[in-house]
């Protein structure tokens, strides 16, 4: 029985879960390479950025880190996002005319890049909850084939009256392949989901280094 005999033999109900199996499937497949294209790119341009703000700040040029960090050239680096919203307090803090001492001021500081560090770790999980749900429910969808599958054979069996091979083939072969697909689309789905938080991860290591260097710079600038 080749895969298209198979299909045609299966009941509505299967072919709907099936259908469901392929969606999601091919929901985790786009996330997966969309989060790759996003994280290679933020590890690029963060490499980039890196070294061309620190060297304005060594200098002293606050504006031109700032410009720096605004450049469309590091749109993607989670680096950029953080340190920018810490130089753009800083400047802000110094433009306004109020007077803050030196802990009000790096506080002020040090709240802008804590938020900025939250908004840029949220959008670096952006579809990473469809990743874990389609890892967590794709086995028991293929389960739910596989019982119905089941419940086919034994209908088979009674139209029949025969418990043959012949009366319960169709809904054995629905059973299995209902498993299959389920597994072939869960597993994927959390190896996915695994490397892209270990990935999450490593940016926000990052992020909180790259943090307490720029409030360290803060600090003994405002000595």
């Amino acid at each position: 029985m080749d895969l298209l005999e198979l299909w045609e033999q299966m009941g509505v109900s299967v072919k709907l879960l099936m259908g469901t199996l392929a969606l999601m499937s091919m929901w985790s497949m786009g996330v997966f390479f969309e989060r790759l294209f996003t994280y290679t790119q933020a590890t690029k341009q963060s490499k980039a950025f890196a070294p061309q703000v620190a060297k304005h700040l060594k200098d002293g040029r606050l504006k031109d880190a700032i410009t720096v960090a605004q450049s469309k050239d590091y749109k993607y680096s989670h680096l950029g996002k953080v340190v920018l919203a810490g130089l753009q307090e800083y400047q802000f803090q110094r433009d306004s005319g109020v007077n803050l001492d030196r802990d009000d001021l790096v506080d002020a500081v040090r709240r802008a890049i804590q938020r900025a560090t939250a908004l840029t770790s949220s959008d670096l999980k952006k579809g990473m909850g469809a990743l874990a749900t389609i890892g967590a429910t794709a086995v028991f969808v293929g389960l739910l084939a596989t019982t119905l599958g089941v419940i086919n054979a034994f209908q088979g069996i009674a139209q029949t009256g025969s418990g043959g091979l012949g009366a319960v083939s169709g809904g054995i072969s629905e059973a299995l392949v209902g498993t299959a697909v389920g597994l072939f689309v869960a597993i994927p789905a959390v190896w996915f989901y695994n490397f892209l938080t270990s990935r999450v991860e490593f940016f926000s290591v990052e992020m909180d280094n790259s943090s307490s260097e720029l409030v360290d710079y803060f600090i003994k600038k405002t000595d």
